[in-house]
């Protein structure tokens, strides 16, 4: 049996010599299993493809593909689905916070116990910042309200997969993606492992809460269209209260007199519903945009150079 793992890299040039070391140990324990490591490098602008090329000279089972500038993680962990061709796929970060010693575990999930995918989730954030921690919490409980997609809070992209789950996913050549989405929305059946967080063996990390906010709205406006309703009711809400306030100025007008003059309440007025007049147009940007960027059909990502080839083109 083949198993691909799959390793998207940015800038990892002072991990993959500890993650090399740590995943010969495991396939080393691993010996009924065909390996092949495929290295995604996107886009790194160290010496990341340099390192990756040295492996792949001294061990044949290491593969990569190298994109021409930064495409992101999603994209790469689509060409690394699109370039693997194992019975197995894994998909694992290099910077060994993913640990492969848990791959044995994984594979007699699926081989043994018949499971289509096994994920992993992480039970603690031990050494991430408070407020990314909350922020993060929030998110998965407000994505699994607001979508159909099963997300697991501390979930991680690292995973084993068989091949029917390998290519449901292939099926979803979607420009915008978002991996712990389509995991879920897939469907098949997934066996969770837990365990303790680790923290990066080497380097520093690519995701600031900035890009880790940005990816979360990437991820609402993926799986759900809740936020076109809240702008929806924001409206007729507004359109009630606005109404009401009217009533209201007319009767103390005519009993009072005098009461439906200053121009302070008026400008407080118009701000807030300017302001929830730019929320809704937003949101309904947000969609807008990720449209646009579907229908002009642009390639997820664009190959430098690589030693591996695509499953397509392996068969033919």
């Amino acid at each position: 049996m083949k198993l691909t793992a799959i390793i998207p890299c940015f800038n990892e040039e002072a991990a993959l010599h500890f993650f090399y070391a740590e995943m010969s140990k495991t396939m080393q324990q691993m010996q009924d299993v065909d390996f092949e490591l495929l290295f995604i490098d996107d886009g790194s602008k160290d010496g990341t493809l340099q390192e990756i090329k040295k492996l792949a000279a001294a061990d044949a089972r290491v593969k990569y593909v190298s994109f021409s500038r930064n495409f992101g993680k999603e994209a790469a962990i689509y060409a690394g689905l699109e370039h693997s061709d194992g019975d197995l796929t894994a998909i694992m970060d290099a910077d060994l916070q993913d640990p492969p010693s848990l791959l044995p575990q994984m594979y007699r999930a699926i081989v043994e116990e018949g499971y289509d995918s096994v994920a992993t989730r992480r039970v603690n954030r031990k050494g991430e910042p408070p407020i990314r921690s909350f922020f993060a919490r929030r998110f998965y409980r407000l994505m699994n309200r607001i979508s159909k997609a099963d997300i697991v809070d501390g979930a991680r992209d690292y995973r084993l997969m068989n091949r029917a789950f390998v290519e449901a996913l292939l099926e979803m050549g979607e420009y915008n993606r978002f991996s712990k989405g389509l995991f879920g929305w897939v469907g098949f059946q997934t066996k969770w492992l837990e365990f303790e967080n680790i923290e990066r063996v080497a380097g520093e990390t690519k995701w600031s809460f900035w890009k880790l906010f940005l990816y979360s709205i990437d991820g609402i406006v993926a799986f759900s269209t809740m936020p076109l309703s809240i702008a929806a009711f924001f409206g007729v809400l507004m359109c009630g209260v606005s109404a009401i306030a009217i009533v209201f100025v007319v009767i103390r007008q005519l009993l009072y007199g005098g009461s439906a003059f200053g121009w302070p309440s008026m400008v407080c007025i118009i701000i807030f519903l300017g302001g929830i007049q730019l929320l809704c147009i937003g949101i309904l940007g947000s969609y807008l945009a990720k449209t646009y960027l579907e229908v002009k059909k642009r390639p997820i990502y664009i190959c430098k150079e690589r030693n591996a080839a695509k499953k397509q083109e392996k068969e033919t």
